[in-house]
């Protein structure tokens, strides 16, 4: 010890003291702690008013009487302390985080006002922002908050993240950690699902949106990111677990169908199922995926089907088969008579789905036939031996086949106006969410792209003919790289490529093929994230080769331009006899002829592939270093590469096939319903090409429409457009009541379940009380003792302040 009394740096000691007690004040806490209620009552009663008594003492632990009195759940002794005027502090909140709530009702029925004043405080166990009721939600205490949400305690929802009012300027500026924490405090009791069910008439609704809020969240608060990730989830199993309560199909058709603003459903209408189409914005799969929801959707997907579900697979096959080739009839009776039996039956969401499946593969059909060269159905058998006539295709500026024709018609009458009218439908917000929108723009915009450079090359070449120009019948190697026809070419393979992969999507329907196709995206996504990484180091090493090399590449450029005059001379040069090792030469000059870093780029991307050899970067110079640190970058490279970042790309597409795997059933239901929903809508029976000609509905709408137009100025419209919106109002009230009704009866349903739940087994909640109680009683059983003249020894405090018996 040093000569100041204070330990040094290698000794022990208690750097940080606390106030000590005196010996009433230790006798006081001691015996709060044990139940001693005819102590406790003494020493308040006896020394209330002495200077070296503080009923508001701590403890070690910093533990007020109350809040040791909470903590052991001894509502005796509580009641005995607020009788005694203790400070209460933040007792409450202690009471709450104890989740007691019988004490929680004492202390609010104590002091009324409670909320008004500061209870916490720099040594408080709470931080400044958290009110009874926030901690009430967090601790997702539904009697508690209940209790406090009937005295009129609220939560108000935080500024958004992105917010640059005055308010939130300020407190970021002054403590920006703080003004995060109070921003995710508030959120967790905002998720708190005993919080939502008592404060909400939506309670669905709010789960979804607030879930949806927080995902946002953890993209743009990445410090916080699991914490909102989190919550989400329990929102979301918010709204499962009242799903689950759900009982009897009425109730599912309600809960699901529910939409505020939307008309009432009149009766033998399809459901509209707003409410699940919300789920799905707002991408809940668990909800979505839940059994009561696929049950649904499948009695409206196989609607007028009944029992095909238990069908013999024979019987499925030919349906389908059958349906698919009587496609192009069943869309003409449609057109024609679409209230006629066959067209009802055309309505069925699973045969309009196999209508359209049919239509596309049709269309994939004349793909494949164009590819082939083909120039027409009838004459397929003629020229699958006939060569001249694939021949006569590559003449530039050819005009257009019967297939490419047909294809032109499927694409520009067929597919291009089912874009625009879903477009119209969706909106283009929604339009661009979906991936598959995209793919689908994409491929149209190139398949119009490809007709009109072709259009270009035949009039460019019917010009040059009139000027008789001889480029017009020159041969197909002699053509400009970038020749309207080679580009319509090109852009035409890759929209074949991507109209062959949308039958990925259409396999979603398959319980095999489905979750493998969720499989493929999320990889994806994996390779795409992995691609940036090695472009990237591709790019720096190409950088670092073209700076190493760039004299070299110079040197063999010319030589490559001498090469490439002298093209002409080698066939004459071979049928010379020429000796074998000049042909060698000159090829060896052309070995590593770079002249651009994109070409640097290109050799060491397909070095990955293993084409690239390792005498690539020899060099005829003696230059032995240029030529040891250019085979150092490129081995380092490979390692990189193939070692590592090839090794990391295989753990991560394992880890995602993982993560698939185990929600793979929910993944696979959730993108089935997407795909079941677009078929459930009224508009888009006809499949393509069927679907550009003008059914006789299309004309009763518009002249419906252009009616209502014009009379809606009469005084009859006027009286009965008055009357009809009355009924509809009326109407949506009680469908309103109804619905209501259903979510009273889920929560209630809920919160019996959960009560249940937590009620069962013993905790060391219960272990404590029981102990306390014991304590309690005997201390009263000496007390009733000792009042009726017993010798019951008092309890003392030894030297170390401490009680002793």
């Amino acid at each position: 010890m040093s000569e100041d009394g204070e330990w040094n740096s290698l000794g022990v000691g208690v750097v940080r003291k606390e106030v000590d007690l005196t010996p009433l004040e230790k006798q006081f806490l001691y015996a709060v702690e044990r139940g001693d209620i005819p102590t406790v009552q003494k020493l308040l009663n006896d020394n209330a008013n002495k200077l070296n008594f503080n009923s508001n003492c701590v403890d070690a632990l910093g533990r007020t009487a109350l809040a040791i009195s909470i903590e052991y759940d001894n509502i005796e002794m509580l009641d005995v302390l607020l009788k005694g005027r203790l400070d209460l502090g933040d007792s409450l909140l202690q009471a709450i985080n104890e989740d007691n709530v019988e004490a929680t009702q004492m202390i609010l029925n104590h002091e009324k006002k409670l909320q008004k004043q500061d209870i916490t405080g720099n040594n408080s166990c709470f931080t400044p922002d958290i009110t009874p009721i926030i901690l009430a939600a967090q601790r997702d205490n539904y009697e508690i908050t209940k209790i406090l949400l009937d005295r009129g305690d609220s939560i108000s929802k935080p500024h958004d993240i992105r917010c640059s009012c005055d308010i939130c300027v300020t407190k970021t500026a002054e403590d920006s950690l703080n003004h995060s924490m109070s921003r995710i405090n508030a959120y967790r009791a905002l998720a708190s699902p005993s919080l939502i069910a008592l404060s909400s008439k939506d309670p669905i609704l709010t789960a979804f949106e607030l879930s949806w809020e927080l995902r946002r969240l953890s993209k743009l608060e990445n410090e916080l990111k699991i914490e909102y990730e989190g919550l989400a989830k329990q929102c979301q199993n918010f709204a499962v677990d009242l799903l689950d309560q759900v009982r009897g199909s009425k109730e599912l058709e309600v809960l699901l169908n529910y939409d505020k603003y939307a008309p009432v459903r009149d009766f033998g209408d399809r459901m509209a199922l707003a409410r699940l189409k919300l789920a799905i914005k707002y991408k809940q799969k668990k909800f979505v995926s839940h059994a009561n929801c696929q049950q649904l959707l499948a009695s409206i997907w196989y609607e007028g089907l009944l029992g095909f579900r238990r069908r013999h697979i024979i019987f499925k096959v030919l349906l389908t088969i059958i349906v698919s080739l009587l496609f192009p009839i069943l869309s003409l009776i449609y057109i024609i008579s679409p209230k006629s039996q066959a067209g009802q039956f055309m309505r069925r969401p699973f045969i309009k789905f196999i209508c359209h499946s049919a239509s596309y593969m049709t269309f994939l059909s004349l793909l494949i036939l164009a590819s082939q060269r083909i120039k027409s159905i009838i004459s397929l058998a003629k020229e699958a031996d006939d060569k001249s006539t694939k021949m006569i295709r590559e003449v530039r500026g050819a005009p257009p086949t019967s297939i490419e024709w047909m294809i032109l018609a499927y694409v520009a009458e067929g597919l291009v106006w089912a874009e625009i009218k879903q477009l119209w439908d969706q909106g283009l917000k929604s339009y661009v969410h979906d991936m598959w929108n995209i793919l689908d723009f994409t491929t149209n915009s190139l398949y119009i792209a490809t007709y009109t450079l072709k259009l270009v090359a035949y009039l460019k070449v019917e010009e040059e003919k009139r000027n008789n120009y001889p480029s017009a019948y020159a041969d197909r190697k002699s053509w400009d790289a970038y020749d309207p026809t080679l580009i319509s070419e090109g852009l035409f393979a890759s929209a074949n490529i991507f109209s062959c992969l949308k039958l990925i999507y259409i396999f979603t329907v398959n319980p095999h093929l489905g979750p493998l196709q969720i499989s493929l995206g999320r990889m994806v996504i994996d390779i795409l994230k992995f691609l940036f990484i090695a472009l990237l180091v591709c790019f720096s090493y190409s950088c670092g080769v073209n700076q190493l090399y760039w004299y070299y590449a110079e040197v063999k450029s010319r030589e490559c331009s001498v090469c490439e005059a002298n093209k002409v001379n080698i066939t004459s040069l071979l049928n010379a006899n020429i000796n074998k090792s000049v042909l060698g030469v000159m090829s060896l000059t052309t070995k590593f002829c770079h002249n651009s870093l994109f070409e640097i780029i290109q050799t060491l991307y397909f070095a990955i592939y293993g084409l690239v050899e390792l005498n690539k970067f020899e060099l005829k110079e003696k230059h032995i270093f240029t030529q040891f640190v250019g085979k150092l970058m490129f081995g380092t490279y490979l390692s990189i590469m193939t070692v590592v970042l090839i090794n990391m790309l295989i753990a991560m597409l394992s880890s995602s096939f993982q993560k698939i795997s185990d929600d793979a059933d929910t993944e696979w239901k959730f993108a089935r319903s997407r795909l079941w929903m677009s078929y459930f809508e009224e508009g888009g029976t006809v499949p393509t090409p069927f679907n550009i000609i003008p059914t006789p509905k299309t004309f009763w709408y518009l002249g419906k429409w252009m009616f209502d137009r014009l009379c809606r100025f009469s005084t009859k419209a006027k009286t009965n457009k008055w009357h009809s919106l009355k009924r509809a109002v009326k109407r949506m009230q009680e469908r309103d009541v109804v619905y209501q009704s259903v979510i009273f009866d889920l929560v209630k349903r809920y919160v019996m379940k959960r009560q249940k739940k937590t009620s069962e087994g013993v905790t060391e909640d219960n272990v404590n009380e029981l102990k306390q109680d014991l304590s309690s009683f005997r201390y009263e059983l000496l007390d009733i003792l000792r009042s009726n003249g017993m010798n019951v020894p008092k309890p003392s405090l030894n030297s170390s302040g401490n009680q002793c018996r």
